[in-house]
């Protein structure tokens, strides 16, 4: 396999890690956000979907964000009849995000960013001693 190829494959699964980290701080920072009317929706969870494409450069598969989505689980209810959103039996429509399994997304992402960083740094290590031995 060239080597250069390999840094290609990797840099492409950290992009697409970091989009996926991105997305996962942006569900945990908007995880109390709620309508400020009965009839507003609250934050819903986003969601990343990953894709292959061909990279004719390379010729090899690519990972790649195929789309961004929102999650359309139920949006949990939460009595509250002195907040703004209340519907008129007191319940308010909470955000769908569950920072526990943000958190196993997070480190699911962070482990499949540094394996890749491994690689790179690996392969790098290989690259140079190939031209230490061309010296």
């Amino acid at each position: 396999m060239d080597l250069n190829k390999a840094l290609d494959i990797s840099a492409r699964g950290m992009d697409v890690q970091t989009t996926r980290l991105r997305v996962i701080a942006e569900n945990l920072a908007n995880q109390d956000t709620t309508g400020t009317s009965p009839e507003a929706l609250p934050y819903r969870r986003k969601t990343v979907v990953f894709g292959n494409q061909m990279d004719a450069a390379l010729g090899t598969d690519l990972v790649r964000v195929r789309r961004v989505g929102e999650d359309k689980s139920e949006l949990p209810l939460r009595f509250d009849p002195s907040h703004p959103a209340a519907n008129s039996q007191g319940y308010v429509r909470t955000p769908n995000v569950n920072s526990f399994v943000e958190v196993m997304d997070m480190r699911e992402a962070q482990r499949s960013y540094n394996a890749n960083l491994a690689v790179m740094q690996t392969t790098r290590g290989m690259l140079a001693r190939v031209i230490e031995m061309l010296k």
